[in-house]
């Protein structure tokens, strides 16, 4: 196992090191104080632990590896993420998860706005509540919330599904309630136990999707 004190060691060196070719094994980053740009552009299955708060875009554009952050995460984590798992043991500000394309992203506390806008596959398992306008333009993935959603939840949504356990305060354009089918059931189940919540009752959840009526142009729609 190889340890990194942000404290000592300045941050490029860091992710310098983490971007090694054929770099393998564990590592742990400390105190890294709210520092922006940790562990980000990471492409090899390695299991990264950062012991602290980080600030904005941590673990952005993660590909294979397993990160977790033991405390809270800023703007943009996980943004543009390919594959592996970044798990945030606190909570997320704004635009968790955005235009991510594929791997999960797991926040145990709440997120803020914007939480997986524009996500292009990636699944995203929140266990607390999220902000306004979350899942805006969303075209592929699952998003799971296990506790409310604000304002204009699943705005100009396309194919991407969304799974909200309490109560959205509005629906965005186009985003509508749909059917819960067994197939969503056990889709839900399995995102639910990624995340370590497999213990939820699945009938407590509703399913939210595209009601396609903006996919091509109609005279309603001109301004």
């Amino acid at each position: 196992m190889t340890t990194y004190d942000l404290s000592t060691t300045p941050l490029r060196e860091v992710n310098t090191a983490l971007h090694a070719e054929g770099l393998s094994g564990a590592h742990v980053i400390t105190r890294p104080a709210g520092a922006h740009n940790v562990a980000v552009g990471v492409d090899a299955p390695v299991k990264i632990t950062i012991e602290g708060h980080v600030g904005y875009y941590a673990a952005g554009m993660n590909q294979q590896a397993e990160i977790t952050v033991h405390g809270n995460a800023g703007t943009g984590v996980a943004e543009n993420m390919m594959s592996g798992t970044v798990h945030v043991t606190g909570s997320a500000s704004q635009s968790a998860g955005a235009t991510g394309r594929g791997g999960m992203l797991i926040v145990d506390g709440d997120a803020a706005a914007r939480c997986g806008i524009s996500m292009k596959g990636i699944d995203i398992v929140i266990g607390g509540s999220v902000g306004h306008m979350s899942a805006f333009m969303a075209q592929r993935g699952r998003l799971v919330i296990r506790g409310d959603a604000g304002e204009a939840l699943g705005d100009s949504i396309y194919e991407a599904r969304i799974y909200l356990r309490g109560t959205a305060r509005s629906l965005g354009a186009d985003c509508v309630e749909k059917e819960m089918r067994e197939e969503h059931l056990e889709e839900l189940a399995g995102l639910l136990k990624a995340a370590g919540h497999e213990d939820d009752d699945l009938t407590a959840y509703r399913r939210y999707g595209s009601a396609r009526t903006l996919y091509h142009f109609t005279h309603d729609n001109e301004y």
